[in-house]
C-alpha cells in the first residue's frame, strides 16, 4: 500500500523565553536563520513567535513577523506562520479578542499567510515540578468569541486553521464550529501530548488511538499532527506514519531546559519517518494535498 506523504513541522521557539528554553532563537535574525536550517533538513512547515530581541520576550509585531516571514522565503520554500498572543481576560472582551488576532489581520491583508493559530478551547497549563513546589500555572484562555475570530479570518482570507488539541474536548468543539464557517479552509487538527505538564494525554499509544477514533468521529477527512509540549513524540512517529499522520517537533514543543537544538529535532524526526517507511512532503505537496 502506497503511504501519503508525512508533512514535517518545526517549532522554533514558542513563547518560554531563554529562562526555560535556553536554546530557542529569538533575534529576528536567529529566527530567520533556523527556519532556513530546518526547512532544508526536511520541515515544510516553520511556525514561530517574535520577540524583542532587548528585553527576550514575546512581541506579536506584524512588522516583526513580516520580516522573519520573508527572510525564511528569501531562501526557502516552506509554509511559514506565527502565533496569536496569550491575554488576559478584561472588561472588555471585543476588544481583547481584536487584540489577539491584530497581527494575523495585519499579515493576512498583505498576503503573507497560508496558515493561522486558532486553538479551540481553554486550558490549565501546569508544570508538574511547579506543582510540586506549590506554584500556580496558568490558564490558556481562547474564549468561543475568539475561536469565531480566528474562524472568520480564516474564512475571509482563505487561510487554513491549525487546531492545537490540548483535551479531546478541543478537537469536539473545533469540529462542531468550524462546521458553522463552511467556507473557511480544512483545519489541521494538532494533537498536544505532554510529559512534563499536567494537561490532556500522554505520548503513548492508547493516547493516539483515543485521538484517532474522536478524529474519524468527528472530522474523519481532515489532516492531523502529533506535537505537544514539554514532550518527545519521537516514540510516536512510527505509528504515526503507518496511520497516515504528520508530525511536529522542535523547542517550542520539546521538554523544557533539553540541549537539543531545532536542527537536531528536524534532522531526528526526518530520520525517523524514513525509517517508519514514510516520505517527507515539501511544502509545495503539503498545499497540494490541502488543495
Amino acid at each position: 500500500m502506497t503511504q501519503r506523504k508525512t508533512w514535517l513541522e518545526v517549532a522554533l521557539n514558542g513563547s518560554w523565553t531563554r529562562r526555560y528554553q535556553p536554546l530557542i532563537p529569538v533575534s529576528p535574525a536567529e529566527i530567520i536563520a533556523e527556519g532556513i536550517a530546518a526547512a532544508r533538513a526536511g520541515a515544510a512547515i516553520v511556525h514561530l513567535h517574535a520577540y524583542d530581541a532587548a528585553s527576550g520576550r514575546q512581541r506579536d509585531d506584524p512588522e516583526i513577523y513580516a520580516a522573519i516571514i520573508a527572510g525564511i522565503r528569501a531562501e526557502v520554500d516552506a509554509i511559514v506562520y506565527p502565533t496569536i498572543p496569550h491575554i488576559e481576560p478584561g472588561p472588555d472582551a471585543a476588544e481583547r479578542t481584536r487584540l489577539r488576532y491584530a497581527a494575523i489581520d495585519a499579515l493576512a491583508e498583505r498576503r503573507l499567510l497560508e496558515w493561522t493559530v486558532v486553538d479551540p478551547g481553554s486550558v490549565n497549563l501546569a508544570h508538574y515540578d511547579a506543582i510540586a513546589t506549590g506554584r500556580e500555572g496558568v490558564v490558556y484562555i481562547n474564549s468561543e468569541r475568539d475561536i469565531r475570530a480566528g474562524l472568520d479570518l480564516a474564512q475571509r482570507y482563505r487561510i487554513h486553521p491549525t487546531y492545537a488539541i490540548y483535551e479531546p474536548g478541543f478537537l469536539r468543539l473545533g469540529a462542531a464550529l468550524h462546521r458553522r464557517y463552511p467556507e473557511a479552509p480544512q483545519p489541521i487538527y494538532r494533537l498536544m501530548f505532554s510529559e512534563q505538564l499536567a494537561f490532556g494525554l500522554p505520548p503513548e499509544r492508547f493516547a493516539l488511538a483515543a485521538y484517532r477514533e474522536l478524529l474519524r468521529r468527528e472530522a474523519p477527512e481532515a489532516p492531523w499532527m502529533v506535537a505537544g509540549l514539554g514532550v518527545d513524540v519521537m516514540p510516536l512517529i512510527a505509528d504515526v506514519v503507518a496511520a497516515g499522520g504528520h508530525v511536529r517537533v522542535g523547542l517550542e514543543d520539546a521538554p523544557l531546559g533539553n540541549a537539543i537544538g531545532n536542527g537536531e529535532w528536524v534532522r531526528r524526526a526526518a530520520g525517523a519517518i524514513r525509517a517508519a517507511g514514510g516520505t517527507l512532503a515539501t511544502a509545495a505537496e503539503v498545499r497540494a494535498a490541502l488543495g
